[in-house]
């Protein structure tokens, strides 16, 4: 008796263990595909071949039905290199992975795997990004990872549940969100079943003094903002955006009028710089980002399809071609009024001037900044070789800069 107690007491804990988002786990995957041998996982170049090779042998071992061209787990697609698609054309891959649970329909859990390989795209924001290896462990192996752990998650969990899933890794998303335009033109699956599609783009270093995720897409669907709104703790705040479009692969699907909602903990000082590696990623803050994730389709599973929503476009999504510049990554988690300075580019004029990551912008010449969108606006009321005050909050201080455009 006593054996079988113990025989039922240790497949209780494997299955315990099974029911777990993991740290250990989403290191190992981040470790790998930010590791230099993958040379930074440009479209269409050998590391990624060799990071979409590892992502196939990860869907292989928890059994999920392949997906993409050809009974592999692999959708090929076209592409032209360079910043502006001026470079020598490619093939890439998305690819694609499917957890058939015999449901009506079906979630999209996404992420872009590629990255700006050795520093060549045009969008490195290195001083002297050529022949750099850009690894980009935040943006996007970050969201990788989180995609393989939640398909372990649901293909492991021991219940089946009223969706269907489909895991896709996208390539092509640093020049464009080639992958996801592509799959959303030449589908694997069905689009008219798809439920909701989430995506996760740069969920790797949340904050441990804000402790704030930004959930953009919260308008797509009506359900969002009160689901979100209950899922927030004091260990993991929710600061949502109703916008579907914004520059990530969520938009692929909104724009198809799929009721999307992209995960994202924030730009930091390495983002697309080679300094983005595996050891600054907050494990910990994965894992939480990854359980509220779990949470929102646990929560919704058992209810009928979700009624889809058009949105306004929002500043995340703004790529307006402004005569200048100022160099700093905006925080979009933030609720302090102003625009939080997440980060600050070396030897453009923000930098020159004095502006550091964590000021607090608060007046651009006349023009008062209360957001994000405010500061775009004023943003574009400015021309190349002009010089205008900036005033910012710095702690308790508020300081004026004048800044060279």
């Amino acid at each position: 008796m006593r054996l079988v107690f113990l025989f039922l007491l240790s497949v209780g804990s494997v299955w315990l263990h099974a029911q777990q988002i993991e740290a250990t786990r989403i290191k190992q995957h981040i470790k790998i595909l930010a590791s230099d041998s993958l040379q930074g996982r440009g479209t269409g170049k050998e590391g990624e071949r060799m990071a979409a090779a590892y992502l196939q042998g990860q869907f292989k071992k928890l059994k999920l039905k392949p997906m993409g061209d050809g009974g592999t787990y692999l959708q090929a697609f076209p592409f032209k290199g360079g910043a502006h698609g001026e470079g020598a054309a490619g093939t890439a891959n998305n690819v694609i992975a499917y957890l058939d649970n015999k449901a009506a329909t079906t979630i999209i859990v996404g992420a872009h795997y590629d990255h700006l390989g050795m520093g060549d795209q045009g969008s490195s924001l290195d001083a002297n990004p050529q022949e750099k290896i850009h690894n980009g462990a935040d943006d996007n192996a970050s969201g990788t990872a989180g995609v393989l752990e939640l398909a372990r998650y649901f293909s492991t969990n021991k219940k089946k549940e009223n969706n269907n899933f489909l895991f896709i890794l996208f390539s092509g998303e640093e020049l464009g969100l080639l992958g996801s335009k592509y799959f959303t033109e030449n589908p694997t699956a069905d689009l008219s079943k798809i439920n909701f599609m989430i995506n996760m783009d740069m969920v790797g270093r949340l904050n441990p003094e804000t402790k704030t995720v930004a959930v953009n897409g919260s308008g797509t669907s009506p359900v969002w903002e009160p689901l979100l709104k209950n899922l927030a703790t004091d260990q993991l705040k929710i600061k949502t955006d109703s916008s579907g479009i914004g520059p990530s692969d969520h938009t692929s699907f909104y724009l198809k009028d799929i009721p999307v909602l992209h995960f994202f903990t924030g730009s930091h000082t390495d983002y697309h710089k080679p300094s983005d590696d595996w050891d600054k990623i907050n494990y910990d803050g994965a894992v939480a980002v990854l359980n509220l994730i779990r949470q929102v389709i646990e929560k919704l599973d058992g209810e009928p399809k979700l009624t889809f929503l058009k949105t306004k476009s929002s500043a995340m999504a703004v790529r307006s071609p402004f005569k200048v510049t100022m160099g700093v990554m905006p925080s979009y988690a933030s609720d302090e009024p102003g625009l939080k300075v997440d980060g600050v580019t070396d030897g453009r004029p923000a930098q020159k001037a004095g502006i550091q990551a964590g000021d607090l912008i608060i007046e651009m010449g006349n023009y008062p900044v209360k957001d994000v969108q405010s500061y775009m606006e004023a943003l574009g009321k400015f021309e190349k070789g002009q010089t205008i005050p900036v005033k910012i909050k710095r702690g308790t201080e508020v300081l004026t800069f004048q800044i060279t455009f």
